[in-house]
C-alpha cells in the first residue's frame, strides 16, 4: 500500500513538473492580436513562428483593441452601431399604460431605438468572449488604462470618449473632447489621457483623477494616430491633412517639428529605445523610418496601402497591416526589408501585443 501511494505521488509530481516546464516554454511566446473588421473576428499571430495560430470569433466589425496589463483579456471595440439592449425608459409624467400604448405594448419603434456600441472582453487563454459591454456609440480605437481598471473608447460620431469600469462592466464616465475623436494614448504614470480630435485639429488632455478635459492643444490639420515618447515629453501625431507627423512638446503644447511621411499617413510607432520613429503612408504606399536625434529619413516602398503599425519586442520588428489586402507584413526595422508576410482572414486594424 505504501509503495502504491509513493508511485501515485511520483506520477503526480512528474505531471506537475511536466506542466510547469510546458508553461515555462510558452511563457515568453509573444502574440499579436489583430481585429479584422468586417471579417467579424480577431486574429491571433504567434510572432516567433510568424503564423496565425487561431482566431477569436463572435465579434461584429471590430476595429480597436487593447490588452489588460496582465494579458488575460483583450478588449475589442465594434465600429458598427448596435441596437441598445437596455429597455426604453418611460418619460417623466407619462404613465406606464400610456408608455406601453405609445410603443405598441412596450416595444420601441425602429426610429426610437438607441444606437449604441459594443466592447467585447475576450479571454486570451480560451479565445472566447467573456463579456459584451454596451458603450454610447460605435467604437473606433480602444485603450485599457495601465492599472487595468478601465477600458477607454473613442466615439467618432459622439464627440468624445467613454470610460468603462472593467470590474463592474458598466460605463463609469463619458468625456466630451471634440469632433471626430480618433485615437487615445495614456501618459506614463497614468495621470492623463491624450485624445486626437481629427475634426478640429486638436489634442485633448483628459485628467484621469477627475475625468475632465484640462486643456486642448491646437495643432491643426487632421490628427489621428499617436505615439508618446517614453519620457512623456513629446507626442508624435500623424496628420492626414498635411501628410506629416507632428512632434508636440507636451509641456508647452507647441508643435516643435514636423516630418514628411506621404499621402494619407496612418500608423505610427517608436522603436523600443524611443530613438526611431516609424510611420506608414497609405496613399504613397511607403513605410518611413526617421532617426529622431539627427532627423535622417529613410523610406521603402510597401504596397498596397500600409495601414496599422506596431513595434514587436522580437528584435524591434515592425508589424504592418494592409488596408487593401488581408495580410500582415513583418519588417526588419533598420533596412525596412520585408521579412515575412502573414495571411489574415480580413483587413487588420489596431494591433495589440501580449505574452502567452
Amino acid at each position: 500500500m505504501k509503495l502504491r501511494r509513493q508511485k501515485h505521488w511520483l506520477v503526480g509530481l512528474t505531471a506537475s513538473i511536466t506542466m510547469s516546464l510546458s508553461l515555462m516554454a510558452t511563457a515568453d511566446t509573444t502574440r499579436a492580436f489583430i481585429p479584422m473588421g468586417m471579417a467579424d473576428s480577431v486574429g491571433v499571430i504567434d510572432l516567433e513562428s510568424r503564423q496565425m495560430t487561431s482566431s477569436m470569433s463572435g465579434t461584429v466589425n471590430t476595429h480597436g483593441s487593447a490588452l489588460t496589463p496582465d494579458g488575460r483579456y483583450l478588449v475589442a471595440g465594434s465600429l458598427t452601431a448596435h441596437e441598445s439592449e437596455k429597455p426604453v425608459s418611460r418619460p417623466e409624467g407619462v404613465t406606464e399604460d400610456e408608455h406601453a400604448a405609445h410603443h405598441g405594448g412596450g416595444a420601441a419603434t425602429a426610429s426610437e431605438e438607441t444606437n449604441t456600441g459594443r466592447l467585447y472582453v475576450m479571454d486570451t487563454a480560451t479565445n472566447s468572449i467573456s463579456r459584451t459591454l454596451e458603450v454610447p456609440g460605435p467604437v473606433h480605437h480602444v485603450l485599457v488604462t495601465s492599472d487595468g481598471r478601465y477600458a477607454v473608447s473613442t466615439h467618432p460620431m459622439g464627440g468624445g470618449i467613454s470610460v468603462v469600469d472593467l470590474d463592474s462592466g458598466k460605463q463609469f464616465k463619458s468625456v466630451a473632447t471634440g469632433p471626430a475623436p480618433n485615437y487615445v494614448v495614456e501618459t506614463e504614470g497614468g495621470q492623463s489621457l491624450l485624445v486626437s480630435n481629427s475634426g478640429n485639429g486638436t489634442i485633448s488632455e483628459v485628467d484621469t483623477t477627475h475625468w475632465f478635459v484640462k486643456r486642448n492643444l491646437r495643432i491643426g490639420g487632421g490628427p489621428e494616430h499617436m505615439v508618446l515618447a517614453p519620457d512623456n515629453e513629446r507626442l508624435y501625431v500623424n496628420d492626414v491633412a498635411s501628410g506629416q507627423v507632428s512632434v508636440v512638446e507636451l509641456a508647452s503644447g507647441a508643435v516643435a517639428a514636423t516630418y514628411e511621411v506621404g499621402e494619407e499617413p496612418h500608423g505610427v510607432g517608436l522603436s523600443n529605445d524611443g530613438q526611431i520613429l516609424f510611420a506608414t503612408s497609405k496613399g504613397s504606399n511607403r513605410i518611413v523610418r526617421i532617426e529622431l536625434d539627427t532627423g535622417d529619413r529613410h523610406s521603402a516602398p510597401l504596397a498596397p496601402a500600409p495601414y496599422h503599425l506596431a513595434v514587436s519586442p522580437h528584435g524591434g520588428q515592425l508589424l504592418v497591416t494592409s488596408r487593401a489586402e488581408s495580410k500582415l507584413w513583418v519588417l526588419e526595422p533598420d533596412s525596412l526589408d520585408i521579412i515575412d508576410e502573414v495571411p489574415l482572414k480580413g483587413i487588420g486594424h489596431q494591433i495589440s501585443l501580449g505574452f502567452q
